[in-house]
């Protein structure tokens, strides 16, 4: 690694669009013994994981932030624009979305062109797709997407060489930071704030009125303690039940023996993530493992049956990975069970859009950082000067967070974890999902199921087969609510305005 990293630049931008889901300001950077200290605003050190050695034995140690251009012997000598030729005058993310195009055999042809282009065409994320494509999930990962490519083709033979070239000076923010992002450990201040409610004992009718009816996010303990789940998800007991069954991982579909050796050699910017919608089905004895906590059972959307929309999920991942900010689909609620390890949450409620997150006007679509670790290090700070200020916690094993439906939520892994979560419709949320349903672009936003035009009649129609005046009942009571409101907020009105007889103050 570089001896300093001092990133003088102006921000850098990186953004990723996802439907129903690079922008960065690259931080000021010096190495000490055993961190990174932070610059801009304040900030307080970057701490490298413990693996970010042996990482930057391979490619990443490569490129340096360019920043530290200005400080080396020769302030304008960057390897990138001398090796490059041509293409120098192209921006790296245009190279590498260029490069991204090509197959694996051209990629290692262009690498032996220049050193530069060795940098380039060796960077991880590039060569992802490429096992991902041709591989599918039937790969031994290798510490590498290159090296696990490269052993594939090889018959299993580790043919890479057993030497990094001797490359020096080529400075890269952008290519820095997908290896910056990936190493760092998260910081003590965005996991110090834990303002969200946490209650233990709670009877359901205090959930309802002090929680779900109001839409506020809690965090419940206890409530998970009868699950034989908690006792028996050991590594060593889901490989055993699960043998020979793929789960849905990212693009792919893996076998959880090739999932966890993968999880357990990773170290990328944006891990992939098991989120497996038919788990229960596949391995049977997983669904007899947990019980829906007694605050979410009534789950409307089951009139449905088989036509229901995906609904619940078994999520294992490695440290490091997780969900950025995204909305739970078709205006569900949802409740999140750890069984093992740490999350971190973050969330805003639904009028508050997350700094950093950009979503399009019919929500169809989110622009938003390239990776959660991009988000804390760009983003993250932002909030402590918002007045509504985002709800926090980490959620350990044993504990359950509600999500309640509308609200923008961001998750990252602190540790190995495994959890369970399902989304839901009760009476409370009712009418939102129908008015979501039911959205001109309905057949983009709606998910989970392969009739999305269909969904909201059908579903309509079976509660009102199942369920006899259910929705003109909940209509009725939400138009006695509202007018309730109003008619505290016109009393307020009359009690200040002067013509009244009351009082008013103007200035």
């Amino acid at each position: 690694m570089p001896s300093a990293f001092h990133s003088l630049r102006l921000p850098l931008k990186r953004r990723r669009k996802s439907k129903n889901r690079r922008s960065l300001s690259h931080p000021k950077l010096h190495k000490s013994k055993n961190h990174l200290a932070g610059g801009g605003g304040g900030d307080p050190s970057f701490h490298l994981k413990s693996s970010a050695s042996a990482s930057s034995r391979t490619s990443g140690c490569l490129v340096q932030p360019l920043g530290n251009l200005l400080l080396s012997a020769s302030p304008r000598a960057n390897l990138r624009d001398a090796s490059l030729g041509t293409l120098r005058q192209l921006t790296d993310e245009l190279i590498l979305d260029v490069l991204g195009l090509l197959p694996a055999r051209d990629l290692t042809a262009l690498s032996a062109a220049s050193k530069a282009l060795y940098v380039v065409a060796s960077h991880d994320p590039l060569w992802r797709p490429l096992v991902l494509d041709e591989l599918g999930g039937r790969f031994d990962f290798a510490g590498t997407w290159r090296a696990t490519y490269i052993a594939a083709v090889s018959g299993g033979r580790a043919s890479l060489p057993t030497r990094v070239p001797d490359i020096r000076g080529f400075y890269s923010d952008y290519l820095f930071q997908s290896w910056l992002c990936a190493n760092m450990e998260m910081r003590h201040e965005w996991l110090a704030r834990d303002n969200i409610e946490r209650r233990r004992g709670l009877s359901v009718e205090q959930f309802i009125a002090n929680f779900e009816e109001p839409n506020i996010p809690v965090l419940l303990e206890g409530c998970l303690d009868t699950w034989p789940a908690l006792q028996k998800w050991t590594a060593e007991y889901l490989l055993d039940v699960s043998a020979g069954k793929e789960f849905a991982v990212g693009p792919v579909s893996m076998t959880l023996d090739r999932y966890f050796q993968y999880a357990d050699k990773v170290q990328e910017e944006r891990p992939l993530y098991l989120f497996d919608a038919k788990f229960a089905e596949k391995v049977p004895e997983m669904g007899r493992d947990y019980e829906v906590p007694e605050y979410f059972r009534e789950d409307l959307f089951s009139v449905l049956g088989e036509e229901r929309p995906d609904y619940r999920w078994v999520i294992i991942g490695p440290a490091g990975s997780g969900s950025s900010f995204h909305v739970d689909p078709n205006s569900t609620s949802a409740w999140n069970a750890i069984i093992r390890g740490a999350k971190k949450w973050v969330m805003f409620p639904p009028e508050v859009v997350p700094p950093g997150v950009h979503p399009s006007a019919d929500g169809a679509e989110v622009t938003s950082p390239v990776s959660i670790m991009e988000w804390f290090m760009n983003f993250y700070s932002a909030c402590k000067t918002w007045e509504k200020r985002p709800i926090e916690c980490v959620c350990r094993a044993g504990e359950v967070v509600f999500v309640p439906n509308g609200w923008w939520h961001l998750v990252i892994n602190l540790e190995d974890s495994i959890a369970i979560t399902q989304n839901y419709v009760s009476r409370r949320n009712l009418l939102n999902v129908l008015d979501f349903l039911k959205k001109p672009n309905a057949s983009e936003l709606v998910s989970g199921t392969k009739d999305r035009v269909n969904l909201h009649d059908k579903f309509r129609a079976a509660i009102e087969a199942a369920h006899p005046g259910m929705i003109n009942q909940v209509e009725l009571e939400a138009q006695q609510k509202a007018a309730a409101r109003k008619k505290r907020a016109s009393f307020w009105d009359s009690a200040v305005d002067a013509n009244t007889g009351g009082f008013k103050f103007s200035f």
